[in-house]
């Protein structure tokens, strides 16, 4: 290798001087230059270069103040005791003052940006100096790739403060969010394209900006990773691609709720910041919320375990509230904060309190906009309540999630009763169709707290609608000594109902779901029966009448069948001479038998009715008895 000279320094044609080293300077690849002696001695942190003056002072405006603009011309020796980058920025630098290529890639552009801008080497002390190159770089082949702004602004983070003062981190972060609201316009025009393709072109689904670079995105830092968040949200990025984000970025960062509490005070600091930042760059509260509800629970869970604010939990408890048709029981069961012991229960049943009246409100604020409705829309809203509608299936929902929450935490000995029925009582009495996962939950719970006082035991028992009770659950209530003997009675006053009823072909009116009953209805607390909105009411009515009028088809079948069976019996009779005996003693017995039915039922009225009225209403009418012979 031949010896490595330094050029000189001589005015370029704009008037300033730049060092302009030889060919073998600009092409050789031996570091460090040992041809010739230093006269400079640099020290960086714990390292130390042995460098010659002419090359650094061509390049780097910080090196011309520190040599020639200073009246020692002796100074052999310069001290950084910080750069940017540490050694491995400097040496490059320093190799580019040389004339020694470098190469430029996404782990070392940013501390080299930020190097070369704290030893000034910009335009003014030579052309192409370092500055202008990395610049370059960052625009030609950082800035046009997502993924790509997402790695140098993770290496930005322990460039800081630098990296602020020369705005390199706020250039990356718009340059994040301005791509991704491109990416969502793209996309969006590419799903305008595949819904209205030709009949032979196959349809498929476009990717979205998160299969790109979503992912990417975990590597930030919290407080880069709310800074390009928020930036998104300012300029109009979708709500469900911003929840992707955050759940993907939460999946990364936050530990399980098991493995929380183990951690270290400082690690379950560090838990807590996490969840606060998430749950502020959470999208806005609705009930179509692009936040999965599961996601939304295990925050709770562990926002709980780290002891977060009041106004974060509240904030969680209701966007949970919000979407709570869509929850399974798996997402509502949030355990206590507290260890267990023989005075605390599993899980929150206050939370669940709140969340569930949460739900429970938004019927409110529905009556509270109808009064600006007019009678037309009222009446769309009425059909749109009907039992299979969209609202009508959400309360269904609820209440079977509500029971069986209720059988889940029915098991808890630490339960107080006071708790548990304040749960049952929440939901009003047109959430449910059927009554049997409360009957169910109820019989645990008395089951498990035997000593539970009688008046608690009989209120607790009253939130059974007993007239909603299937066949199996009134037959193992009417001989469920638990309950008390009043609802016992209640039972088998109704299923007497319902037989009775069922015998006179479902003319009578039928009292399930009714308020007609010698029972009254429960009064909730809280949020309860009495809070039933008018269109809930004529939903509950319309339910009902479908049940009813299933209910005496099925009985109109049951009797067609017993008078063709006495019809076939009687013609079999008929047939058989020495039988007319028998036929004769067994009409007389069924017309005893209608005419006690009409006694009955005469009795239970009160008022005479004329003789086709009172025939319309027996299944067996009486016939005139005719000589076989």
């Amino acid at each position: 290798m031949g010896v490595v000279t330094l050029g000189e320094l001589k005015p370029s044609v704009s008037g300033k001087r730049t060092f302009r080293p030889s060919s073998s300077i600009r092409h050789a690849t031996e570091w460090p230059i040992s041809d010739v002696s230093s006269d400079l001695t640099i020290q960086v942190g714990a390292s130390t270069f042995s460098l010659h003056k002419f090359p650094l002072v061509s390049r780097s405006g910080r090196f011309r103040k520190l040599l020639l603009d200073v009246k020692d011309s002796k100074v052999s020796r310069v001290s950084f005791p910080a750069v940017p980058g540490g050694v491995e920025a400097f040496e490059l630098a320093a190799k580019f003052c040389y004339g020694i290529n470098v190469d430029f890639n996404l782990s070392n552009i940013a501390m080299i940006h930020c190097t070369s801008h704290f030893l000034e080497m910009t335009e003014e002390f030579s052309e192409k100096n370092l500055v202008t190159r990395a610049e370059s770089y960052l625009k030609e082949i950082v800035l046009p790739n997502t993924s790509s702004i997402i790695n140098v602004l993770h290496h930005c983070e322990n460039l800081v403060p630098l990296s602020e003062e020369i705005n390199l981190v706020n250039r990356l972060i718009n340059a994040i969010a301005n791509n991704a609201c491109k990416e969502q316009l793209t996309s969006g025009l590419l799903k305008l394209d595949h819904n209205f393709p030709s009949k032979a072109a196959s349809i498929m689904e476009p990717e979205t900006p998160l299969d790109w670079w979503g992912n990417s995105m975990n590597v930030l830092s919290l407080e880069f990773f709310e800074r390009v968040v928020s930036v998104m949200k300012s300029k109009g990025l979708k709500q469900d691609l911003i929840s992707k984000i955050l759940v993907n970025y939460a999946h990364n960062s936050l530990q399980g709720t098991s493995t929380v509490s183990s951690l270290d005070v400082e690690s379950q600091k560090k838990q807590k910041v996490i969840v606060e930042t998430i749950v502020r760059l959470l999208p806005t509260q609705s009930r179509k919320s692009s936040v999965p509800i599961a996601f939304l629970s295990c925050l709770l869970k562990t926002a709980i375990a780290t002891m977060v604010p009041t106004s974060c939990r509240s904030d969680l408890e209701r966007r949970i509230g919000l979407q709570l048709d869509q929850a399974i029981l798996e997402d509502i069961l949030i355990p206590t904060n507290s260890p267990l012991s023989t005075h605390n229960t599993m899980y929150d049943i206050d939370s669940i309190l709140r969340i569930f009246s949460t739900f429970l409100n938004l019927d409110e604020v529905d009556d509270q906009d109808s009064d600006f409705r007019d009678e037309n829309q009222m009446m769309y809203e009425y059909e749109f309540d009907s039992p299979g509608s969209p609202k009508q299936s959400s309360i269904l929902k609820v209440s079977k999630l509500m029971d069986n929450f209720l059988t889940e935490v029915a098991l808890d000995s630490n339960l107080l009763p006071s708790k548990f029925i304040a749960l049952a009582e929440l939901l009003p009495d047109h959430a449910r169709v059927t009554s049997d996962g409360l009957y169910r939950a109820v019989d645990i719970f008395l089951k498990v707290h035997s000593n539970i006082k009688d008046s608690e035991r009989y209120r607790l028992s009253k939130t059974i609608d007993c007239q909603k009770l299937s066949q199996e659950a009134c037959s193992h209530a009417a001989q469920n000594e638990r309950l008390p003997v009043q609802i016992g009675v209640q039972v088998l006053y109704y299923e007497q109902i319902r037989l009775r009823n069922a015998m006179n072909g479902g003319h009578n009116q039928i009292m399930f779901g009714g308020n007609h009953g010698q029972f009254p209805q429960r009064s909730g607390s809280g949020i309860g029966s009495g809070a039933i909105s008018p269109r809930d009411n004529y939903a509950s009515v319309r339910r009902e009448n479908r049940e009813l009028k299933l209910e005496v088809t099925r009985m109109r079948m049951r009797l067609n069948d017993l008078e063709k069976d006495h019809v076939s019996m009687k013609q079999e009779l008929v047939k058989t001479g020495p039988a007319q005996r028998f036929f004769k003693s067994f009409a007389k017995k069924l017309s005893k038998f209608n005419a006690l039915f009409r006694i009955n039922s005469i009795r239970g009225s009160g008022t005479a009715r004329s003789g086709s009225q009172t025939r319309s209403r027996f299944p067996f009418q009486r016939r005139k008895c005719h000589s076989v012979s």
